[in-house]
């Protein structure tokens, strides 16, 4: 079942390439089951977020805003290095989620971009976790030394953490705020490094 999830990811990736930002998703199929593809319904800006400026940003990142609000679901997943990294740790800091696997070429795409953001903004407390879900963690290892990424990364190579937050496609990032609310769900690649992306990341840390 999880190879066919994970093919059926392979697929989310190809439409993600080209639906950047558009909110498309693959529905898990059943088995024997082909996949079916599905816009994403509107999502109202909205939530517990307050600060000036966040709700455009994420707008203008084609993001979404979970409404109602709701809190990020508590994990708890491997670092390649053996250790165990938790949501719960980083409460009080933003925390960017982003899930991804090693096969999946916009995720490797955006994979600098996110690099530079977590550069330009760790000082001012934001958290960096890629949740890798590749069925062999021994690839994972050398995709960080070949792309020097500095972010913290991590297994989930049963899926467990990625269909608890519905990730239906790749790549797939959430954005935690410091009260541990999802500030933002963006579906497909983005720009992380852009003005907007770095302004958000301000903003949510000043709240």
């Amino acid at each position: 079942m999880i190879d066919r999830w994970r093919r059926a990811l392979g697929t989310a990736a190809v439409v993600a390439t080209v639906l950047a930002g558009g909110g498309w998703w693959l529905t898990r199929p059943e088995p024997g089951a082909p996949a079916i593809v599905r816009r994403a319904p509107p999502s109202p800006i909205d939530g517990p977020t307050d600060v000036p400026g966040v709700d455009r940003l994420v707008e203008r990142l084609g993001a979404l805003r979970p409404s109602p609000p709701r809190k990020a679901e508590e994990f708890a997943v491997p670092a390649p290095d053996g250790r165990t990294i938790r949501l719960s740790d980083h409460r009080g800091r933003v925390v960017f989620l982003n899930f991804w696997a090693t096969w999946c070429p916009p995720c490797r795409e955006e994979m600098p971009a996110m690099e530079r953001l977590f550069r330009e903004t760790r000082a001012e407390g934001l958290v960096m976790l890629a949740v890798s879900v590749d069925a062999d963690p021994a690839v994972v290892v050398p995709f960080i030394e070949e792309h020097r990424l500095t972010f913290m990364v991590a297994i989930d190579r049963t899926m467990e953490v990625a269909d608890r937050y519905g990730v239906r496609g790749l790549p797939a990032t959430f954005i935690v705020d410091r009260q541990g609310f999802l500030a933002a769900v963006a579906l497909g690649p983005r720009s992380w490094d852009s003005p907007d992306s770095v302004a958000l990341v301000r903003a949510l840390a000043r709240r």
